[in-house]
Order: C-alpha cells, then sequence, then structure tokens
C-alpha cells in the first residue's frame, strides 16, 4: 500500500502544478481549450485572467499570456502623394493597448504582436493617405499657428520648393495658409480608432506625425536650386560692390588730383613770392658793397672749379677770373 501512495503522491502533485499558471503583472491570460477561446459563463466575452495565480485544466487547457500595457509602433516612414501629385515621406508613430483580448488573439492568429502591428499599419497608411491626397504640402506641414507665416510660394515641389517641412519664405507676398497637420493627425485617429477597436480588439491612444520630408532625390534638385538662386544674388551683390567701389575710387583719385593741384598751386605762388623776395634781399644787399659780393662770387667759383686734384682747367692766368688770385683787391697787373 505504501509503495502506491508514492506514485499516486508524484501524481497529484503534478496534476497539481500542471493545473496552475501565474500571470505577471502588466500581462493578462486568456485560456485556450480544444482551440477555442474559454469564455465568462452566458457571455460572448472571453475570460480574463488578472495578474496573480489561477488554475487550469490539464493537458486540455492551454494558456496564453498578453502583454497589457501601451505598446509603440514607431516603423519606418512611407511615401504619400499630396493633393497637388507632389510625393511626400512622413514618419508616424502610434500608441495602442490590447483592448478585447478575445478578439485581439483571433485577429493576430495567437496574439501575435508583429502581426497586430501589421494589421495597424496598414490601417494608418490607407487613412493618412486618404487624409494627405485631399490636401496641398502648404497645409500638411503647417500647424494652426505657425500657417499664417507660411508664404504661399515656398512650399517644396518637384523643382523649386523647400525641402523643410516648414519653411517661411524670404520673397513677397505672403499669404495666410490654413495649416491642417493637427486636424489630419486628429482625424486619422479617429479613424483608426474606430476600425482597430472593431476589426484587432485594440485601442489606438494616441498618433502623431514626427516628420514630413521630401524624397531624396527632389531635395538634392531643390538643394541645387537654392544654391544657384543664392550665388545670383551673392554675384549681384558683388558687382554692385564693385561699381559703388570703382565710384568711390574715382571720386577719391579726383579729390586727390584737386588738392595736389591747388597744393602745387600755393607752392608755386610761395615759392615766386620767395624767389622775389630773395632776388629783392641779394639786389639791396649787392647794391649796398658790390666789390664785397663780386668777391664772395669769384670764391665760390674757385671752390666748384677746383674741387678735384684731376681737374685740368685751361684759361687764360690774365683772365679775369684769376684777378683775385694773383691780387686779393683784384687789380689785373
Amino acid at each position: 500500500m505504501r509503495k502506491l501512495m508514492i506514485p499516486v503522491i508524484v501524481i497529484f502533485v503534478a496534476t497539481l502544478l500542471m493545473s496552475m499558471f501565474v500571470v505577471q503583472e502588466g500581462e493578462r491570460g486568456i485560456v485556450v481549450r480544444f482551440g477555442r477561446i474559454l469564455k465568462d459563463d452566458n457571455t460572448e466575452i472571453a475570460r480574463i485572467y488578472e495578474p496573480g495565480l489561477h488554475f487550469k485544466v490539464p493537458v486540455f487547457d492551454r494558456v496564453r499570456m498578453l502583454d497589457a500595457r501601451i505598446q509603440t509602433m514607431d516603423d519606418q516612414a512611407d511615401r504619400f502623394v499630396t493633393a497637388e501629385k507632389k510625393d511626400v515621406i512622413i514618419d508616424t508613430y502610434v500608441k495602442w493597448r490590447i483592448e478585447d483580448f478575445g478578439q485581439y488573439y483571433l485577429s493576430t492568429g495567437g496574439g501575435d504582436a508583429s502581426t497586430a502591428e501589421a494589421l495597424l499599419k496598414r490601417k494608418v497608411v490607407d487613412s493618412l493617405r486618404a487624409e494627405i491626397g485631399s490636401r496641398e504640402i502648404k497645409q500638411i506641414v503647417s500647424g494652426p499657428d505657425r500657417g499664417k507665416q507660411v508664404d504661399a510660394n515656398a512650399v517644396a515641389s518637384d523643382e523649386s520648393d523647400a525641402p523643410a517641412t516648414e519653411i517661411v519664405a524670404e520673397v513677397a507676398p505672403r499669404k495666410e495658409v490654413e495649416g491642417q497637420r493637427d486636424e489630419i493627425m486628429d482625424n486619422v485617429l479617429a479613424d483608426i480608432q474606430i476600425s482597430a477597436a472593431k476589426d484587432l480588439g485594440v485601442a489606438v491612444v494616441d498618433f502623431r506625425m514626427k516628420k514630413i520630408n521630401l524624397p531624396d532625390e527632389i531635395s538634392e534638385s531643390i538643394y541645387r536650386r537654392m544654391r544657384a538662386e543664392r550665388e545670383s544674388v551673392a554675384r549681384k551683390h558683388r558687382s554692385q560692390g564693385r561699381e559703388k567701389a570703382e565710384v568711390i575710387r574715382a571720386q577719391s583719385e579726383l579729390e586727390v588730383a584737386k588738392i595736389l593741384a591747388a597744393a602745387d598751386r600755393e607752392a608755386r605762388v610761395l615759392r615766386g613770392s620767395a624767389d622775389a623776395k630773395s632776388a629783392e634781399i641779394y639786389s639791396a644787399a649787392f647794391n649796398k658793397n658790390p666789390e664785397f659780393f663780386d668777391f664772395l662770387r669769384s670764391l665760390k667759383a674757385y671752390e666748384n672749379s677746383f674741387k678735384s686734384k684731376s681737374d685740368i682747367l685751361v684759361v687764360d692766368p690774365n683772365s679775369d677770373f684769376f684777378k683775385y688770385m694773383k691780387d686779393a683787391n683784384g687789380v689785373a697787373n
């Protein structure tokens, strides 16, 4: 009898352990029996097991744990076409959580989160595509407070528009633009909330457009056009600067010529006055003692004539040139 008790106890313990399962905090559990979800009595709602210790029928019941926390779906950006037939690349994210665990389990083929996000992303893209396709770029990139500052000519286009999501033009005239970006996000959120709850059993908490860009091939042509425009403006400013520099240089040279001419005229007048005054003084001094000044001029002539030892002077010794060398009084013999 004792030999039979041990196997019975082991089987009982094993059966008890197989009958228990624990739901962690942040999760919810559902039980699948023979491929069907267990539902509450007299209802068609799946039986949800809250965090804690629970029991199931061993072997026949399988427990599926589902994450009840808010999830974030942040996938790659997608390309959309506006009402103007222009391509834009929009990056979005969605906050969602499971609301109907039974519906979610059946819709995703066993509660696979990746399958749920793939189905939810398809709904988001379809709804967003409808919203973007009915609006122009200037309405998409502008919020309600910034729309009035955006120039209608400053929106991105295939060949002539800037690639920024929010652009303020540098040229007039400016027009008021009704920004509808927030309205787009609200419409998409309301649309996917209804369809996601009905088809997937999930509640969409929030939807946002993070970034709006142009395709790379268009952005490059836009950058080249913007660079060419800036270079054209720079060349215009440089040519205007060179023109002004030439005008200033010509005016400066004219002023310099005027100043030099006036200074030269004044110098000539002063030099003429000084020469006249000098001649007057020299004449007055010469008239007081002509003999003395005649002697000084002769000494100066001797000095200039005999500066070098190699100089040779062929002059008649009896000429007036040597009269002061023969006699201090300048009397010729």
